[in-house]
């Protein structure tokens, strides 16, 4: 085919350069050149056109082949799909049985730290408050027994000296005085101990807020997609026991 194109080329340069014939259209050419030309043309189609036959000849064969490999190649590709996607639903059901035993893990571990913690501010309060009681009893009774032994020395200095007015006077005041210092110390430590308590169970109910918000996105992670992480660092076990331990 080559050859049939190239003795054509050769033709077709042999008329566009060939000297014309005056007063017409025509042009006198190489007679030797153009017929040896033209036998290298007849000569090279007959083989050119038995090659396509034998293409036309062997197309079907060649497209069945095509169809052939091309069914057993998506047979191949839907047998590996197929495979691909159950091993990606083996492990999606891996991963969210794994996310659920670690939510269950964290939700243990939130009761069990916010009972424990209950339990200690309980007996926290429970103390301070007992002790509290215990130091109000004890300046109420020793500004009684002030306020008494300043009501004895005031009579007893009152009988002694009846006829002078400001000594006694000046007794009772300072009698009527510790007894309202006793009173003032009394409500100051009850004032403290509420408020030492009310913090300390700001503290605890701060503990919890985070507990449920930590359940809360457990179980909001269980219900979206498998691939979305969980987010593990905001909650750390023993994070808030061991700030408490520091306070004492």
């Amino acid at each position: 085919m080559y050859r049939v194109f190239e003795a054509l080329d050769e033709l077709v340069t042999i008329v566009e350069e060939a000297r014309g014939v005056p007063m017409t259209s025509g042009c006198v050419v190489p007679r030797g050149d153009v017929l040896e030309l033209l036998d290298d043309v007849r000569d090279a189609i007959p083989s050119e056109l038995d090659d396509a036959q034998d293409v036309l000849d062997h197309r079907d064969d060649v497209v069945q082949k095509a169809e052939t490999e091309a069914q057993r190649t998506l047979g191949e590709a839907r047998a590996e799909a197929d495979r691909t996607v159950s091993e990606a639903r083996a492990q999606a059901e891996q991963l969210l049985a794994e996310a659920r035993e670690r939510a269950d893990q964290l939700v243990g571990e939130a009761q069990a730290e916010a009972e424990q913690t209950v339990t200690s501010g309980r007996r926290e309060y429970e103390d301070y408050v007992g002790r509290a009681q215990s130091e109000a009893d004890r300046m109420v009774q020793a500004g009684r027994a002030a306020y008494e032994q300043s009501v004895h020395e005031g009579k007893s200095e009152q009988a002694r000296l009846v006829s002078e007015t400001e000594v006694v006077q000046a007794a009772e005041s300072e009698s009527k005085r510790i007894v309202a210092e006793a009173n003032d110390d009394a409500e100051r430590l009850r004032g403290e101990c509420d408020a030492y308590v009310d913090a300390r169970l700001a503290d605890f109910e701060d503990l919890l807020s985070r507990t449920l918000r930590t359940v809360g996105k457990g179980r909001q992670q269980l219900r979206s997609p498998v691939g979305a992480p969980y987010d593990y660092d905001e909650w750390k076990p023993g994070r808030t026991g061991a700030g408490r331990n520091g306070e004492h």
